[in-house]
């Protein structure tokens, strides 16, 4: 590929920034710093981005913004990507207890989930997002939680409908932590470590029984 085949980061920024307003030098550079792009420098140091890392940089804003997922599991995927195979959340183990990006202010929140604010307010109350520590400030969870209540609520449920949803969540939650309780009081890394994996596999599986059962009883509603 030729120089004038290439993009500066500011021209990267510019091309992207209509999909991804977000989108940032500091973004940019933050990836590349985690190994996720590669761009070609020049001999003065300056960064160009040829149309792969282009496509990667799109491929990453896209699960970041889509699937709320941590650049840990982006990696991974990228492996899926750069093969051609299918990289949608089924096709793959994920580690579905790791971080899922940076908190949400209100605004972000409101922005992801197209919630309105009374919404959001009633969602608050009823226990089903919850703000940290009483700010403005939301889990990274919160954008995903707000996008799916919000199809319930228009779909004819309220707030506080959904609050068997989030005790259902405490009940598996609770059970899968007494699971681990040995294990996290032990005070080495390696007890840790272990803790986290038995709580990733057993989420997964808690996770696909609660959707067949749940599928199962509305099948069964359905033809009774």
């Amino acid at each position: 590929m030729s120089d004038t085949d290439l993009l500066s980061i500011g021209e990267v920024i510019n091309e992207l920034r209509d999909e991804f307003p977000d989108v940032s030098v500091s973004k940019i550079r933050f990836l590349e710093s985690q190994g996720l792009v590669d761009p070609h420098r020049t001999s003065s140091g300056y960064r160009q981005f040829g149309t792969d890392e282009m496509a990667r940089i799109r491929f990453i804003l896209q699960q970041q913004r889509d699937h709320f997922l941590p650049l840990k599991v982006i990696k991974s995927k990228l492996t899926l990507w750069e093969r051609g195979e299918d990289t949608t959340p089924d096709s793959e183990h994920s580690d579905a207890i790791e971080p899922t990006g940076q908190p949400l202010t209100k605004e972000d929140l409101l922005k992801r989930s197209n919630l309105d604010e009374a919404q959001l307010d009633q969602l608050i109350d009823a226990r089903i997002i919850n703000p940290i520590d009483g700010s403005d400030v939301f889990p990274p969870e919160s954008g995903v939680i707000g996008s799916e209540a919000r199809r319930l609520l228009e779909l004819g449920l309220e707030p506080r409908h959904l609050r068997a949803v989030k005790l259902a969540v405490e009940r598996e939650s609770e059970l899968l932590q007494r699971l681990v309780d040995p294990l996290t009081r032990a005070n080495n890394a390696e007890a840790q470590e272990r803790a986290r994996d038995v709580l990733t596999l057993s989420n997964d599986s808690v996770q696909a029984m609660h959707r067949a059962m749940l599928n199962g009883e509305l099948r069964r509603y359905l033809t009774s």
